[in-house]
């Protein structure tokens, strides 16, 4: 399969800056406060925007609100589905997403197969995605009926991204959960990026800029980001200021090639 023009961006927006970095907004809050989020990460020099849910979506606020997002501001969408509810013809892209250590065929394959002529009657890319769960796996590993790849086996965590990268996916994601402690340590992203070469993202848990720099300089290709920016006072400034950073992480994992 070719690549599609928001996976190509990607590329070479990494090629560029050496780090990503993608807002995360949840379509179930406020639209208002969606489009102010959507504003913030925009102004900020986001890559991308990420709308999905772990435990699914009411399909007509993801649709209005994906709609307003589009209409406000340039940023590129890309849905982070939590399942077949997850579409809306208003995206740009989507993670076309296996979740390669669930318990649960329906989570590799079967919500894939449910919602694929939909995705081709909206024309919406898919970027194939492979998706794997850390502990504690919080709601998304409980939704996923997942096995939690260890903290302490960064090695079982690169066996499912290489399996993943065999099976065609070109992005993989490492996820610990959202309210997870952090995220995933450093030489775990070390030795998926090693096995598999391609991006590879954290989704998540990022608890400060420390744990940020870490991430990428360990091995992380890019960072999506929520709650540090919608927890903030002034998100605005905060999006500018975390968002800075990830670029000067990515100017400094350049440098080391």
């Amino acid at each position: 399969m070719e690549l599609g023009k928001i996976e190509s961006m990607l590329l070479e927006t990494l090629e560029r800056d050496g780090a990503l970095f993608f807002g995360l907004i949840d379509p179930m809050q406020d639209i208002e406060q969606s489009l102010r989020f959507a504003r913030a990460f925009h102004e900020g020099g986001a890559d991308v925007l990420l709308m999905g849910g772990s435990l699914g979506v009411d399909p007509a606020s993801l649709n209005e609100t994906a709609k307003r997002v589009r209409e406000t501001v340039s940023t590129p969408i890309i849905l982070f589905p939590g399942n077949v509810d997850g579409l809306t013809q208003y995206a740009d892209a989507l993670y076309y997403m296996c979740l390669m250590n669930s318990n649960n065929p329906y989570w590799i394959t079967g919500a894939h197969a449910l919602s694929a002529f939909a995705i081709k009657r909206m024309g919406i890319e898919t970027i194939p995605t492979s998706l794997i769960i850390v502990e504690p796996g919080e709601t998304v590993g409980w939704v996923g009926d997942a096995k939690p790849v260890p903290l302490h086996k960064p090695e079982i965590a690169a066996a499912y991204a290489l399996a993943g990268k065999m099976m065609g996916h070109r992005i993989t994601i490492l996820e610990r959960g959202s309210g997870a402690p952090g995220p995933s340590p450093p030489e775990m992203f070390s030795w998926v990026k090693k096995a598999v070469g391609h991006p590879v993202i954290c989704a998540g848990s990022q608890k400060s800029l420390g744990d940020i720099e870490k991430t990428l300089l360990g091995g992380a290709d890019g960072v999506q980001v929520a709650s540090l920016i919608q927890k903030a006072d002034n998100p605005e400034a905060e999006a500018k200021r975390i968002i800075r950073f990830v670029k000067e992480t990515g100017k400094k994992k350049l440098k080391r090639r």
